[in-house]
């Protein structure tokens, strides 16, 4: 009996999530939104709370953290991680001081401690790679100039999780300042040794994993996957960390087999992750936190448009393309519920779970509404300014004809313009 109610419940869930992805699928927005509804619906005080299959869901949801980053670490080799670190540190750096400062800042003013600090500066500092990378093709982005930019950010972003996770892990599992430093020094070395073995050695592992036969394949970049990620949370290092250097690791024919195998799995187990996460969230809890995640939501969403045109602006971008890549980087997603997920197991300030929620339900759903209009709300802008300044301006146009040198210099400039700004 036991088990056909765990059987019902668990399928009505993945049932729920399949329609919901579809619905959201149809208006084109990410369904991160909506499967975190879901969650504070099934959730307790919610609409329809689980009985039975909470224990199971929860651990579909760490395989879900498992899998985005075992296939965030696909996306990259080990040398293009390498490479983006020497050039476009500045950029990460900036990102950082923008962008997580605010998050800690919010939390030691609402008095949650120094620990939640760090953990809300990550939630707010990440932007969603998932969400971002969807923005991009669906507006038809991939190859304009800017897109390199988005992209190194979100990398750096990526491999700085690499570092951040061991230490909120330590953090959030209350040891001493040696056993973290220990913890710290044993993910770096990790990470450091990864890139290192990957760089020389990735074409022979790779093809030591690799298979013609899809289900060996399968079997054994998974079973490789969750067993280091286990040895790695043993350690108190992070199982998400784990996966990701095993994704890094994998290239070539291997790495790509593998995205196309486990792309479905990661897709079902992360959507239950986010229902696990607001299973674990009171629907009553979030109005009180509402007005402090649209304000913390407000103040990132602008600093993360600063980080993306002034790393476009170093990049020698036009301005149109520093506006599009300012708007593209803010939406938070998976990370930002990571993060948060970690703390909420942990028991860490009761309002952060709920702060989080809200905080991404917000720019998850803004994110491609910045994407899309921060550039033409910023020429309509610039456009009025100019007219205020000069309200003749229009009419400088006809004297212009008249001025043979002016006019030829300005034709020069135009080109240039239209050369460095793709569309």
């Amino acid at each position: 009996m036991h088990s056909a109610v765990l059987l019902i419940e668990f399928g009505a869930i993945i049932l729920a999530l399949g329609l919901l992805g579809r619905f959201a699928g149809r208006f084109q927005f990410s369904p991160i939104p909506l499967y975190l509804l879901a969650g504070l619906a099934f959730g307790t005080g919610g609409l329809l709370p689980l009985g039975t299959s909470e224990e199971f869901v929860a651990i579909g949801a760490e395989i879900g953290v498992i899998l985005l980053l075992l296939m965030l670490g696909l996306e990259y080799t080990a040398s293009d991680l390498v490479s983006n670190l020497k050039t476009q540190y500045p950029a990460g750096l900036v990102d950082c001081a923008l962008n997580a400062v605010p998050g800690a800042a919010a939390a030691l003013l609402m008095g949650w401690g120094p620990v939640a600090a760090v953990v809300l500066a990550g939630v707010t500092w990440i932007s969603s790679s998932g969400v971002i990378a969807k923005v991009l093709g669906d507006l038809g982005r991939l190859g304009n100039r800017e897109t390199p930019v988005i992209l190194s950010i979100l990398v750096l972003e990526d491999l700085a999780m690499a570092v951040y996770l061991p230490i909120i892990t330590a953090l959030l599992a209350g040891v001493g300042w040696a056993a973290g430093s220990l913890t710290l020094a044993i993910a770096l070395g990790a990470a450091g040794a990864v890139l290192f073995v990957a760089v020389r050695y990735g074409r022979l592992i790779s093809r030591f994993v690799s298979s013609d036969d899809p289900e060996k394949l399968l079997l054994v970049v998974l079973g490789l996957t969750i067993l280091v990620a286990g040895i790695a949370q043993q350690l108190q290092v992070s199982a998400a960390v784990g996966a990701f250097l095993v994704g890094i690791a994998l290239s070539g024919e291997a790495a790509e087999g593998a995205h196309t195998l486990l792309a479905p799995l990661r897709d079902l187990f992360a959507a239950v992750f986010f229902v696990f996460f607001g299973l674990h969230t009171d629907p009553a809890s979030i109005p009180p936190v509402l007005l402090p995640a649209l304000a913390l939501a407000v103040v990132t969403a602008c600093t993360k448009i600063a980080t993306g045109y002034w790393a476009a602006r170093r990049a020698g971008i036009s301005a149109k393309g520093r506006w599009r890549a300012g708007g593209a980087l803010v939406a938070r997603g998976e990370f930002s519920i990571v993060i948060a997920g970690l703390a909420v197991s942990a028991g860490i300030e009761p309002s952060l779970g709920p702060l989080a929620t809200a905080y991404v339900l917000i720019l998850v759903v803004a994110g491609p509404l910045t994407a899309r209009y921060v550039e033409p709300l910023a020429a309509f802008v610039g456009g009025l300014s100019r007219r205020r300044e000069d309200p003749e301006a229009p009419s400088a146009v006809p004297r212009a004809r008249t001025e043979p040198s002016a006019a030829c210099e300005a034709v020069p400039e135009a080109r240039t313009s239209e050369a460095i700004d793709v569309e």
